[in-house]
């Protein structure tokens, strides 16, 4: 109930849309020049503080998150008063920092990024979204110093040489990235609707712990793969068929159902003979 009066007051604050919070060091704008005293200062805080706690500052992270209003979400972590006492508990918060990884994968911030999830221990629900993020990064970082496109063997590459620090993987083997029972999950969406719409999208990220655009991706190169399976299999059975084709047009070609030769075709009336006289 408390978290859209939080939006509000720091909608338009904070100016920048960086990673960082306002307790971090020289995060709030505050200039080395300042005139002020240090009990107003405080004074100006003193407010904030009385209204923001942790448990609303992650409600507010988690609403901004799950609408993928990120450019938002970078100003509110901005703009957050540095209070006495509270610094330390926002920055253990789990959606506290899940948000700001979020910021610093969006705003190309990698290093704040691997920093965020190499020193924090996450849950399993976070994984996902965390995994898909690092493994992201590190892609657009290599294509970067490649100047081209990362094919699966490059990605494989970067995979074994940035692995996943275990404070965002619980050790389960993956496949292509994806642990098995989110590609499981996204297979499943795909038989019941392969061009899912943006409601939809949003709910299978949510349901996989992956974001929007991903899930999108996916489909979009299921659909590319099975259209190229599809033509494949066209091309293989116009070519048996013409080749079918061909050897029955050739003359003298022996076929299964070519009249049987009159050796051939007597020897069974023989036999026949044969074993009737015996008897």
């Amino acid at each position: 109930p408390h978290h859209r009066s939080l939006l509000l007051a720091n909608g338009g604050g904070g100016g920048g849309s960086g990673s960082g919070s306002g307790c971090s060091p020289g995060a709030g704008g505050g200039g080395g020049g300042s005139s002020r005293a240090p009990h107003e200062e405080l004074s100006m805080f003193q407010l904030p503080t009385l209204n923001f706690s942790p448990e609303q500052v992650a409600s507010v992270c988690e609403t901004l998150e799950e609408t993928g209003d990120i450019e938002r979400l970078g100003r509110f972590l901005w703009s957050l008063p540095v209070a006495p006492g509270a610094c330390e508990a926002i920055n253990k918060h789990e959606s506290i920092l899940r948000a700001r990884a979020v910021v610093a994968f969006h705003t190309g911030n990698f290093r704040d990024l691997y920093h965020i999830l190499e020193n924090h221990k996450f849950t399993k629900e976070s994984h996902g979204k965390l995994q898909a993020m690092w493994l992201e990064a590190h892609y657009q970082e290599a294509e970067k110093l490649r100047g081209r496109p990362l094919g699966p063997v490059d990605k494989y590459r970067v995979r074994k040489k940035f692995p996943l620090p275990r404070t965002i993987w619980d050790g389960e083997q993956k496949t292509h990235c994806f642990k098995e029972r989110t590609r499981s999950l996204l297979r499943e969406w795909y038989l019941q609707d392969p061009y899912p719409n943006p409601s939809k999208k949003r709910e299978l990220a949510q349901a996989t712990g992956l974001t929007p655009t991903q899930v999108g991706n996916w489909f979009k190169n299921r659909r590319q793969r099975d259209r190229a399976a599809a033509a494949k299999n066209r091309l293989q059975h116009q070519a048996i068929g013409q080749s079918g084709m061909r050897s029955l047009a050739e003359p003298g070609c022996p076929t299964h159902s070519s009249a049987e030769s009159p050796s051939t075709a007597a020897s069974p009336t023989t036999s026949v003979s044969s074993l009737t006289e015996r008897a």
